[in-house]
C-alpha cells in the first residue's frame, strides 16, 4: 500500500501550476485500502474456517443454478441472447449503441486471433496488421473504384488472408519467444509501409470518403424500382456489424469442432507429438494464420466503413495487446470466454471514465486480480470428448 501510494500521489498530487496537494491522493488511497483490507480479512477467515457455514450456502445456490443451466435447452438460451441483441438498438441511446459497436468488433477480433492462439497455440503479436489490411482494402476499392461494402467485403478478407499467409510462412519454424518477437516486427512492418507509401495509402494522411454500408430496397412510388440507402445511422450499423460477429462466432465454432479444430489443438498441445501422429503441422499452422487474418479482415472493412476515414494511426501496437488481453483474459480456445473477455475491455474503460486520470490504473488492476485468481480465463474451454483413462474410471 506503501507502493501504491508513491504511485497515485505524483498523479494526483502534483498540479500544473506547480502545487501539491496530498488530500485527494489519500482520499482515492483510502478507498483502495479500505477494499483490500475487506478482501484480506475476508480471505484469513476462509482460510481459519469460520465462514465454512457461508461458503457450503453459496456452494448450494451455485448447484441449483448450475441444475437449472443444465435442464434448460441450449436452444432456449440462444434464442434468448439473440432477441436482446436485436432489441438492444430499441431501447439504447447513440452512446450505448456506439459501445456496442465496439464490442462486437473486438469479438470479431478476439475470435481470429482465437484461432491462432487459442487453438493452435502460436504467440501472434502483430494481428491487428490483418486488421490494417481489410480497412485499407475496402478503403481503396470504394474510394478509387466506387465499389459497393457487401462486394468488398469477400475481398478484403481474401487480401487479409494472402497477408496472413505471407506474413506466417516464415514464421512457421518458430516457437515461443522467437515466433512472438517475428510477428511483433511484421505487425510494425506492415504499419510502416501504411503509413509512407503516399502513392496508394496517402501515408499519415489516410484516406477519407470512405462509404458507408448499403442496402437496396423495392420502391413503388412511379412504378417498381430499386432504391439505395446508405447505413450511415449507428444503429443501422448495429445490426450489421452484429451480422458479421454472429458469422464469426458460427465459422470459429465449425472450425473448432471440425478434424481441422482437432489438429490445432494437437500442434498446440505437442507439435513434435502431433507431427509423429501424422498431422501436417506445416500445412494447417499456416492455415491457421490465414483463417485468423480473414477475421480481421472482416472487422477491418467494417471499421473504415462505419468510421468513413483510417490511418496507420488506429493499427498501432497497443491494438494487437488488447485484443490478446481479451483472449487470454476471456479463456483461450473458449469462444463463450472471447466474447465476455472483448465485453469486460471495452465497457469497464467506459465504466472507469469518470476516474479520469487512474482509471487505466483500476483496469490494470483489475486484470491483475483476474490471472491471480483466475488464471485460465473467464470461461476456460471444455476439451470435446473424454480421455480413455476417463472412461474407464
Amino acid at each position: 500500500m506503501v507502493w501504491l501510494f508513491g504511485l497515485l500521489w505524483p498523479l494526483l498530487g502534483i498540479h500544473a501550476d506547480g502545487t501539491l496537494s496530498f488530500t485527494r491522493a489519500f482520499n482515492v488511497w483510502f478507498y483502495i485500502f479500505a477494499v483490500t483490507l475487506v478482501i484480506v480479512v475476508v480471505v484469513v477467515l476462509q482460510k481459519q474456517g469460520i465462514l465454512d457455514g457461508f461458503g457450503r450456502s453459496l456452494g448450494a445456490g451455485k448447484t441449483g443454478l448450475t441444475a437449472v443451466y443444465a435442464r434448460t435447452p441450449q436452444w432456449a438460451w440462444i434464442a434468448a441472447v439473440a432477441v436482446l441483441a436485436l432489441v438492444f438498438p430499441m431501447f439504447t441511446g447513440r452512446y450505448e449503441q456506439d459501445v456496442a459497436i465496439n464490442v462486437l468488433v473486438y469479438v470479431c477480433l478476439g475470435l481470429g486471433l482465437n484461432i491462432v492462439i487459442g487453438l493452435a497455440g502460436m504467440l501472434d503479436l502483430g494481428y491487428i496488421a490483418f486488421y490494417g489490411v481489410g480497412a485499407y482494402t475496402y478503403a481503396l476499392l470504394s474510394v478509387n473504384f466506387q465499389i459497393p461494402f457487401w462486394l468488398s467485403l469477400p475481398v478484403a478478407a481474401f487480401t487479409a488472408c494472402i497477408a496472413g499467409c505471407i506474413i506466417g510462412y516464415p514464421t512457421l519454424r518458430m516457437r515461443g519467444d522467437y515466433l512472438a518477437i517475428v510477428t511483433l516486427g511484421f505487425g510494425e512492418i506492415v504499419r510502416i509501409i501504411l503509413n509512407n507509401w503516399m502513392e496508394l495509402t496517402n501515408g499519415p494522411n489516410g484516406i477519407l470518403g470512405i462509404k458507408a454500408p448499403g442496402i437496396f430496397f423495392p420502391s413503388f412510388a412511379e412504378g417498381f424500382s430499386l432504391e439505395h440507402l446508405y447505413l450511415k445511422k449507428l444503429h443501422y450499423l448495429y445490426y450489421v456489424i452484429l451480422l458479421l460477429a454472429v458469422f464469426t462466432v458460427i465459422a470459429v465454432r465449425r472450425l473448432n469442432i471440425s478434424r481441422i479444430g482437432r489438429a490445432w489443438e494437437a500442434i498446440r498441445e505437442d507439435e513434435t507429438a502431433a507431427e509423429l501422429m501424422g498431422v501436417n503441422t506445416y500445412r494447417l499452422k499456416l492455415l491457421a494464420y490465414a483463417m485468423g487474418a480473414i477475421f480481421a479482415g472482416l472487422a477491418g472493412a467494417f471499421f473504415a466503413a462505419r468510421v468513413r476515414f483510417v490511418s496507420p494511426e488506429s493499427f498501432t501496437f497497443l491494438e494487437s495487446a488488447t485484443v490478446l488481453a481479451m483472449v487470454v483474459l476471456g479463456g483461450m480456445a473458449s469462444i463463450p470466454g472471447v466474447i465476455l473477455g472483448a465485453l469486460a475491455l471495452i465497457v469497464l474503460p467506459e465504466i472507469f471514465r469518470e476516474f479520469e486520470l487512474y482509471r487505466m490504473l483500476c483496469l490494470g488492476g483489475a486484470m491483475v486480480m483476474m490471472m491471480v485468481f483466475k488464471p485460465s480465463g473467464f470461461i476456460a474451454a471444455k476439451r470435446l470428448g473424454r480421455r480413455s483413462e476417463e472412461r474407464e474410471g
